[in-house]
């Protein structure tokens, strides 16, 4: 339950009216608005915590590029550019999260990311509450920050040791808008809440961009998208939000089940209804209070061990339709170990 805003990407034009950025900034010139604040007011009053993405280098930057010829042994962009950047946006607008990139090319002794970071947790007005991602140096990815991106577009495969996030692009070929962009380059529906589900069941985080055109529109392929994904969530979300990675993440057999957990209770989701109406679960150890129900259907379903092991639940009867049902169900499995 969180939005993150490109506040400025490598062009650095920034989407606030930063005073190191005179003339190429949000307020100054094009909407003549603060977005970073306008947006931030508008989540805080929809309860959605707030992420700053900032990139620490720019690409057309006369100072970035004369600090770069120097083999970065001069900081001259890092402290009249992006350092005071960085702190305008924290004491302006206290982010709950901070999504740094454009790091890969300087150590963390050049971007002074050590002494900002430092600030940040011990004398910053949100250091009891921010997070950071891992984007602060080369060779920092996967291995320094509170959570890790470690790369785009990023699938461990396996449950990692540390809290992580997979950031995903609606459009496959870009994270920015295109206005030449085909529905074949586009994810569908089931795609997404496939990605969201392996993530989530293997204790990953799920941030899914969208490019805004240029007048600050979503355009109706992402918002019907979006829609779609919210709806899902509305079914399903109790296996999703607050939810812990089981001891089992997916079902060996099979990649179309996923799980997930919130203290004893286990969730199955599955992302193909089975043919015959029942499901296989291999993982899950039941007993005879076991109890079985799926959400968003009244009652308790049927269920019996499998020869060997496991068990076999009795999916509720759904209507033949013409139309592929949605993508993906949850069952609460109650009394399993």
């Amino acid at each position: 339950r969180y939005v993150v805003l490109t506040t400025k990407h490598h062009e650095g034009f920034t989407n606030w009216g930063s005073p190191v950025s005179w003339n190429w900034n949000s307020v100054d010139t094009g909407p003549h608005r603060d977005l970073v604040g306008e947006l931030g007011q508008a989540l805080r009053e929809s309860n959605l915590r707030y992420g700053l993405y900032h990139s620490l280098m720019e690409w057309f930057n006369p100072l970035y590029l004369a600090d770069k010829e120097s083999g970065f042994k001069t900081q001259n962009f890092v402290l009249k550019k992006t350092m005071p950047e960085l702190y305008d946006l924290v004491l302006k607008y206290k982010p709950d999260l901070i999504w740094s990139d454009g790091d890969w090319e300087a150590p963390d002794s050049y971007w002074n990311s050590t002494s900002f970071l430092a600030w940040l947790y011990n004398d910053s007005p949100v250091k009891d509450t921010v997070v950071v991602n891992d984007r602060w140096c080369n060779g920092c990815s996967c291995r320094h920050g509170g959570f890790y991106n470690c790369d785009d577009k990023y699938k461990p495969g396996t449950l990692p040791d540390h809290k992580w996030e997979m950031c995903s692009s609606i459009d496959k070929l870009s994270w920015g808008y295109r206005s030449n962009m085909s529905i074949t380059e586009i994810m569908d529906e089931a795609s997404i809440i496939e990605e969201l589900v392996q993530t989530v069941s293997l204790g990953g985080n799920y941030l899914l961009n969208v490019g805004p055109t240029k007048e600050g529109v979503i355009v109706p392929i992402f918002q019907e998208r979006l829609l779609a994904l919210g709806r899902w969530l509305e079914t399903n979300g109790e296996a999703i939000y607050e939810s812990q990675p089981w001891r089992v993440q997916m079902e060996n057999s099979t990649d179309t089940v996923w799980y997930t957990s919130k203290g004893p209770v286990v969730y199955a989701i599955f992302l193909l209804w089975p043919r015959d109406s029942v499901l296989k679960l291999s993982s899950p150890i039941p007993s005879p209070a076991t109890k079985v129900t799926m959400l968003e259907f009244a009652g308790t379903l049927e269920w019996q061990e499998h020869p060997g092991k496991g068990m076999l639940i009795t999916l509720p009867y759904v209507l033949p339709s013409p139309v592929p049902p949605q993508a993906g169900w949850a069952v609460k499995l109650e009394g399993v170990k």
